[in-house]
């Protein structure tokens, strides 16, 4: 079959007698078998050339076929156990790559020590497929496409605010009350100027909160550090606060209802990687090594984490 495949595909017995050192006469004899075994003629041959029967025609629309899912088989099962090599391109949000990712890198290396790290750090969504990008890390909801992804873990938003913006301001004690604080705002975010919320024992009812404030970045470590220095309420990622927390430098508020940035209701942190039937061995090393860095829940939404 396969004789035959490469017949079709290099138009001669002869280049694929070179193509497999073997001699003409073998490649023949084994189309000739393939032939009998069939009952029909697979080629019109000629003195200077062949050309495909119409029985040769359907057989090769098959059997390439087969041939190709058949080195796909044996592919996908040699590289089960394939050792993880190679240049890994890796693409990730800036701020969640200099916190939870590049941190880990060390120990992922040394485990690994056949693969070499290309890291970009951007919090622009490129095209991981023109980029020659192996994977990359997506926060939020994943635009439709054909990338195969893997959640690695939850998103939480948190609402949070410095305990010197509680003392002089109060805390609100409802969603509606903050629209007369102090609410700092993530330009990027969908709705420009809105937090979206549902309550604990009531989801899937999703409700808005139009908020104003005397600050709007496009950066969310920026709108981290004015909720510390106590210029207002902030809508932060429980992964970019979780330290600050901890530390007392930011409390929570509002904390029976869930808390987003956009009405999709954005829940998880995903690797993305391309549609392949195959998964190489060192994006697939690569995704599980993040998914049990981070564990179940992720470190930095446990109760006794230092957010790193």
């Amino acid at each position: 079959m396969k004789a035959f495949v490469r017949t079709v595909e290099l138009g001669s017995f002869t280049r694929v007698a070179e193509e497999a050192g073997m001699k003409v006469s073998t490649v023949s004899r084994h189309v000739s078998a393939l032939e009998a075994d069939l009952g029909a003629a697979m080629f019109n041959r000629t003195t200077r050339q062949i050309h495909l029967t119409e029985a040769g025609a359907t057989f090769y629309e098959y059997a390439s076929r087969l041939l190709t899912e058949l080195e796909e088989a044996r592919n996908a099962t040699s590289m089960l156990n394939a050792e993880p090599r190679g240049l890994l391109r890796i693409n990730i949000p800036t701020t969640f790559g200099r916190l939870h990712v590049m941190p880990h890198m060390k120990v992922f290396l040394a485990q690994n020590p056949e693969i070499r790290i290309d890291a970009t750090l951007t919090d622009e969504t490129v095209d991981i497929i023109s980029t020659g990008t192996d994977v990359a890390v997506r926060i939020g909801v994943l635009a439709d496409s054909s990338l195969l992804a893997r959640k690695l873990a939850p998103l939480q938003h948190l609402l949070v605010a410095s305990p010197d913006y509680l003392a002089t301001k109060g805390e609100p004690t409802t969603p509606e009350e903050l629209a007369s604080h102090e609410c700092l705002v993530l330009a990027l975010q969908q709705g420009n100027s809105r937090f979206f919320w549902e309550r604990m024992e009531t989801p899937d009812t999703l409700s808005e909160i139009t908020v104003n404030g005397i600050l709007r970045a496009n950066d969310a470590q920026v709108l981290q550090s004015a909720a510390c220095d106590g210029l207002g309420i902030a809508l932060l990622p429980s992964w970019l606060v979780s330290q600050d927390i901890h530390a007392g430098r930011l409390v929570r508020i509002l904390t029976d209802f869930e808390w987003f940035i956009a009405p999709e209701r954005e829940r998880a942190i995903s690797a993305v990687y391309p549609p392949k039937k195959v998964v190489p061995p060192k994006v697939r090393a690569f995704v599980q090594f993040l998914v049990h860095s981070f564990g179940a829940p992720p470190y930095w939404d446990r109760p006794d984490s230092t957010g790193n």
